[in-house]
């Protein structure tokens, strides 16, 4: 139970034993009482049952503390080293780990088992303590410990005598526009020298120079001073292809945020200006990490217009009894376009609806709604019978997309709950 004073008299007849023991700092031998007594520090606790135990005749010996080899007295050093690397960044939140070395695991080990106390704190809850006062007052200002989601978390690694730091990303949710073709949705390596640099991609490492994430995080990126970004979308269209509509949902990750008070109100503006017409971007918000998986998880069905060519002459009537027996359920192998890379699997994805407008006799224009999945190319070409059914099956013809335009991801926005009123996380 804890109690409002500390009396030493309470944990006399362990702190004997310890004491006899051998050498032992004070905040050690106070972490036998951490839990009595309040507005104390363990080193007080210890320093307090130190003297009173010194009037019974009892005394450690001089030295070096054996459990945590005065393991203490070097975490403010620690903790100036993490003020100074904090000092780059806008914070209100921190935590700090401790990892121990193996023989500190030891002797607290040893400690816990041969000396039990029902009032101790742990060796490693009590040096991330320490260590969070002393930063707190290097930086002389308000901030607070978060034990669930930290702006700035630090791991001391008293092993390897290294201290990490890890800043939490800032997320924002929007819905995007891909009003040009030719541009992938996320960074693509040059498939010559997977991303290294080469001749044939002028040395960038990128097999198209541009993409929806660079286009949406750069001017981002530069006012929150990110180390970078990366774009989470519902799904993603071929290069080829536009995203029109309302736009795709998608959450931007910025990396190692400097800065966290940023104005989100400015975000449509700056990424519309700077995309130059290739990329547009509905108003965005601040959300909290797991829209990540929100919107990942989004099981959204779409709408799509393909222009489509025929092998051979095809009439109206015959496009429209070919359309109209294939809604249902629609089986896909692993398309041979994207096999290298993806798992060889049958998939089945819902042909909600399927229109067709005839425009020759080579040509027509096809509306579809499917699932999230479906792959279009492959429903209307039927990828050598890798899709069943497919329009080229139904016409008897071979028939193959020339554009392809997603025209809407049927799906409502982030919940409010996931959704943080000032853009800072």
């Amino acid at each position: 139970m804890t109690r409002t004073r500390f009396e030493p008299e309470q944990v006399r007849e362990i702190a004997e034993l310890v004491l006899r023991a051998g050498a032992i700092c004070d905040e050690c031998l106070g972490r036998l009482a951490a839990r009595l007594g309040r507005g104390l520090s363990n080193a007080r606790r210890g320093e307090m049952i130190r003297q009173q135990m010194a009037q019974y005749g009892v005394t450690s010996a001089p030295g070096a503390c054996w459990i945590c080899e005065d393991g203490f007295k070097r975490l403010a050093s620690w903790a100036e080293q993490a003020a100074e690397r904090a000092a780059a960044y806008e914070f209100s939140s921190y935590l700090f780990g401790v990892k121990l070395t193996s023989r500190l695991e030891q002797m607290e080990a040893f400690y816990v088992q041969r000396f039990p106390s029902d009032y101790r704190e742990t060796l490693k809850h009590a040096m991330n303590r320490v260590l969070g006062i002393a930063f707190e007052q290097r930086l002389n200002r308000k901030i607070t410990v978060d034990f669930k989601a930290p702006q700035l978390s630090f791991v001391l690694d008293l092993e390897t005598e290294e201290l990490s730091l890890h800043v939490s990303s800032l997320y924002y949710y929007g819905r995007y526009q891909k009003l040009k073709r030719g541009i992938p949705q996320t960074k693509w390596p040059c498939r010559a020298c997977r991303g290294r640099g080469c001749a044939r991609c002028g040395e960038t490492g990128l097999q198209y120079p541009t993409s929806v994430e660079t286009l949406i995080a750069a001017p981002l990126i530069e006012i929150a001073g990110a180390a970078g970004a990366s774009l989470h979308g519902a799904g993603r269209e071929d290069v080829d292809a536009r995203m029109l509509g309302s736009g795709r949902p998608f959450v931007l990750e910025l990396l190692a945020p400097k800065r966290r008070s940023v104005e989100v109100d400015r975000f449509q503006d700056l990424v519309n200006a700077s995309a130059n017409g290739r990329v547009h971007v509905s108003p965005m918000c601040g959300v909290r990490r797991l829209a990540v998986k929100w919107v990942k998880d989004l099981r959204a069905t779409k709408r799509y217009r393909a222009e489509v060519e025929f092998g051979d002459e095809v009439s109206a009537s015959q496009l429209h009894d070919a359309l109209e027996s294939l809604p249902g359920e629609i089986q896909q192998q692993t398309p041979q376009r994207v096999s290298h890379r993806r798992a060889d699997l049958i998939r089945e994805r819902t042909l909600h609806s399927i229109a067709g407008t005839w425009r020759d006799a080579r040509h027509a224009e096809i509306d579809v709604h499917g699932d999230g999945g479906l792959y279009i190319k492959e429903l209307i070409s039927g990828d050598g019978g890798r899709t069943q059914p497919s329009v080229t099956a139904a016409l008897g013809t071979q028939a193959t997309v020339t554009a392809l335009d997603v025209l809407d991801v049927c799906s409502g926005d982030v919940p409010e709950s996931m959704a943080i009123a000032d853009g800072l996380s």
